[in-house]
């Protein structure tokens, strides 16, 4: 897979990220667990957010 965005699937990507960052660190989770949510959605970029939507926690 080639993850040479362009476009606007880079802007939407981009939002993404900086949506599941935010989200991440208004949750009301630990400062260890929200820096490695964090990591795991910069370092899997897809895979992350993915993840964080899945398994993330739920409100606040």
């Amino acid at each position: 897979m080639n993850a040479n965005y362009s476009g606007l699937l880079g802007i939407l990507h981009l939002a993404l990220v900086i949506w599941a960052a935010v989200s991440i660190m208004g949750s009301p989770a630990s400062q260890g667990r929200k820096v490695l949510w964090i990591l795991v959605v910069l370092v899997f970029p897809v895979v992350g957010l993915i993840l964080w939507f899945l398994l993330g926690p739920k409100g606040r």
